[in-house]
């Protein structure tokens, strides 16, 4: 009698068949295959073709990585690809440090700052209850998320941006689903489980995801839309404006002839989506939904005693001391993240060990996966993947240049890290000028047509920002269904409209 395949002589599972099944968990059967396919291809690409083919198929091979971040998280596979790019010589884990060197502020940052936000999870639901509930039109609603997300990217940074919004639409998410799956408000409960969702309730629950993803998408599209404006707004602003010697003002001057059509177009975008119900925008909050989020903040009214009002207002300090900390430059974003957990913790009196670890559960592995997304940077610049391009835009002389120059960082930074895109372009700008191949006028707009074209049409895909990265991989995606392929979708009608506005911005107002 023959024994099964994976099976040993006694019928029980194989070896081979254990760890099959433990490799990468309860990732789909398929997903593991092309992950193992992967892993087996890449030496036979850098034999047969090279290292510059090779370094190409992982860059794809990562963004599938991304692509599929809901069947698998990335770190594992990404990790994997990560580690073998390094074994295979296809860049050096002394490259792979200074990648990570160059980049520790952003490592701070979600550290320490995503963290931070968590303890002012209960602020936040207060305000933003508040806002959901007065703010009837699900329009004028869009509007507001996007054009707050939007000023305050212009001053703050867009990770802390986008944790807040994520941290609130936990929130919201948080309520209705144990409403839905007959629990008490402050009831124990797991709200990834929907088979604890009553049956009647389930409509109403996919509307409302429906919902959140709306208004997340928005708020994410407005801090691009903020953040390009300011020196301090994106990472690669500073080092842009380092590199030409402007200062806050002379920034925001240079770049408003783009940034400033394109914020007014993306607003517009903003509105003409929602009403129109283009590309997965347009669904109101259900009724339903309504109802219980205003009992539950009507609730909350009523418990409110001096001990949360004092909670509350020491939170609220906390969050005066992040904005001013960040607005006027005291420390890294991530050492005054660290101090919105140090003034939160000990004026609300959480002290346990075990309860501050919890901040961090959210931060850390997204920080694990941007350090190997540093490896796969190292990879790029190591085998020179984007050479070909940037030479052929520095050929071109006059006006076109610009153009040609926006439109190679858009491409580039949708695939790439854009801090990594900036920082090649603007080398290779300063050393065409210090030669003299270019003068100090079309250095200037060549350097606003890297900014804004690293900001701008990056939105297209998760690769490209930072902020949507960390939304694509955070808690709050799986809740509302929000993938790799629905945040493509549903920034298409963003991306067209800015990349173009920016791009006509390019040619006739520079």
């Amino acid at each position: 009698m023959r024994t099964p395949v994976g099976t040993g002589s006694g019928g029980t599972p194989s070896w081979l068949n254990v760890a099959f099944n433990l490799f990468l968990g309860h990732a789909p059967r398929w997903y593991k295959l092309a992950l193992i396919a992967a892993l087996l291809l890449n030496p036979v690409a850098l034999a047969a073709f090279g290292p510059y083919v090779a370094g190409w198929l992982l860059l794809v091979e990562f963004i599938g990585a991304l692509a599929l971040a809901l069947k698998c998280y990335p770190l594992q596979p990404a990790g994997l690809l990560a580690l073998q790019a390094v074994f295979l010589g296809l860049t050096t884990a002394e490259h792979v440090a200074h990648e990570v060197e160059a980049n520790f502020p952003v490592i701070l940052l979600l550290m320490f700052m995503v963290a931070g936000i968590y303890f002012l999870r209960d602020l936040l639901l207060f305000v933003f209850t508040g806002l959901l509930v007065r703010v009837r039109s699900k329009i004028a609603l869009s509007l507001v998320f996007c054009a707050v997300a939007a000023l305050l990217s212009a001053f703050l940074d867009a990770l802390t941006v986008i944790a807040v919004v994520v941290t609130v639409a936990i929130g919201f998410y948080g309520i209705y689903h144990r409403f839905a799956a007959g629990r008490g408000f402050d009831d124990e409960h797991d709200h990834q489980d929907d088979e604890l969702v009553c049956d009647p309730r389930r409509g109403d629950l996919a509307r409302f995801r429906l919902f959140l993803q709306s208004l997340v998408m928005h708020a994410a599209v407005g801090t691009a839309l903020g953040g390009v404006c300011t020196l301090v707004g994106e990472p690669q602003n500073l080092m842009i404006g380092q590199t030409m010697g402007w200062d806050f003002v002379t920034f925001a001057v240079r770049m408003a002839p783009v940034t400033l059509p394109v914020l007014l177009v993306g607003l517009a975008t903003c509105v003409l989506v929602e009403k129109l119900r283009w590309f997965g925008y347009g669904e109101p909050l259900p009724d339903s939904v309504r109802e219980v989020i205003e009992r539950y903040a009507a609730r909350e009214r009523e418990r409110r005693d001096r001990v949360e009002r004092v909670k509350l207002g020491a939170q609220a300090l906390a969050a005066v001391f992040l904005v001013i900390g960040l607005v006027l430059h005291l420390a890294e974003v991530g050492l005054i993240g660290l101090g919105v957990i140090v003034i939160a913790t000990a004026l609300c009196g959480v002290i346990d060990e075990k309860r501050i670890g919890h901040a961090f559960e959210e931060a850390l592995p997204f920080t694990a996966l941007l350090v190997t997304f540093f490896a796969v940077v190292a990879v790029i610049q190591e085998q020179a993947l984007f050479g070909g391009v940037i030479r052929t835009v520095l050929a071109v002389d006059g006006h076109a240049q610009l153009s040609l120059m926006y439109l190679a960082n858009g491409l580039l930074s949708a695939i790439s890290d854009n801090v990594f895109v900036a920082t090649v372009y603007m080398t290779e700008l300063q050393s065409a000028f210090t030669s003299g191949a270019i003068a100090r006028e079309q250095f200037e707009l060549l350097a606003v047509a890297v900014n804004t074209g690293t900001n701008i049409p990056s939105v297209a895909t998760p690769n490209g920002q930072a902020a949507f990265l960390f939304l694509l991989t955070s808690a709050l995606a799986p809740l509302i269904r929000l993938g790799y392929g629905r945040m493509l979708w549903m920034a298409l009608p963003y991306t067209i409209s800015m990349s173009l506005a920016g791009l006509l911005a390019v040619v006739y107002l520079l």
